[in-house]
This record gives C-alpha cells, sequence and structure tokens, in this order.
C-alpha cells in the first residue's frame, strides 16, 4: 500500500534534514495522491528539478516506493518557475519541496534506466 503524499512528504523532508540538508515544503498539494515534485537548490544559483516518473518507466506494476525522475539539471530559478507554473495550469494539487544542498543530493529513488541489456536480453 503506498503512503500517502503528505506522510511521504514529511518523511522525506525528516530524511533530508537527517542527511545535513534544509528542506522546506513551498507548497502544499492533494493530502491523498498530489504530485510531488522536488526542487534541489545547489547553492550556486543553479537548480535541479524532480518529478515523479510516467508510468512507462515500469515494467509491470507500479512500485511501492514513488519513483522521481530529473527534469531539469543545473537550471536556473527562472526554468523551475516556468516549469511548476506549466504544471499548475494542468493539475493544482501538487507539492513542492525545496531542498537546499551544496552537494546536489536528491534523496530520491531514481528507477533504473534501461540498458541494451535491458532491452536485449540475449546480448
Amino acid at each position: 500500500m503506498r503512503v500517502t503524499s503528505e506522510f511521504w512528504v514529511a518523511a522525506y523532508t525528516r530524511r533530508c534534514f537527517a542527511e545535513g540538508a534544509f528542506a522546506g515544503v513551498r507548497r502544499k498539494g492533494a493530502t491523498e495522491a498530489g504530485a510531488i515534485f522536488i526542487v534541489i537548490d545547489r547553492l550556486d544559483n543553479t537548480f535541479d528539478f524532480y518529478g515523479p516518473a510516467p508510468q512507462s518507466f515500469f515494467e509491470d506494476e507500479k512500485p511501492l516506493d514513488r519513483e522521481f525522475e530529473l527534469l531539469l539539471e543545473q537550471a536556473t530559478r527562472e526554468d523551475i518557475e516556468a516549469k511548476l507554473t506549466r504544471e499548475e495550469r494542468m493539475d493544482p494539487d501538487f507539492w513542492v519541496v525545496e531542498i537546499e544542498d551544496k552537494e546536489a543530493r536528491s534523496f530520491l529513488t531514481l528507477p533504473k534506466e534501461k540498458g541494451p541489456h535491458d532491452l536485449f536480453p540475449g546480448l
């Protein structure tokens, strides 16, 4: 059973603090199942932006934990805000968590990228 967005965000922010990074909830979305976006402030005026991994990343069924994909890397604040504005037009019930970390650690579960051995098992 998948945990609610609210519970996941609370646990995620605690993990970030435990690892020595600052975490803050910038926007609260739907409590039960709102999409979650993560902004990593690298503290050098660049940002990484993560969003929910699309269904096509999963082979048979959704994993129990939430999985994310890197949408923008070392982007400007303006790039991040433009993405969030577009998302708000499509679905206003999303969460935004912002992390400050010089090492740009995300502490997220990212899906394994498929390589040639996954696409062609006989290789």
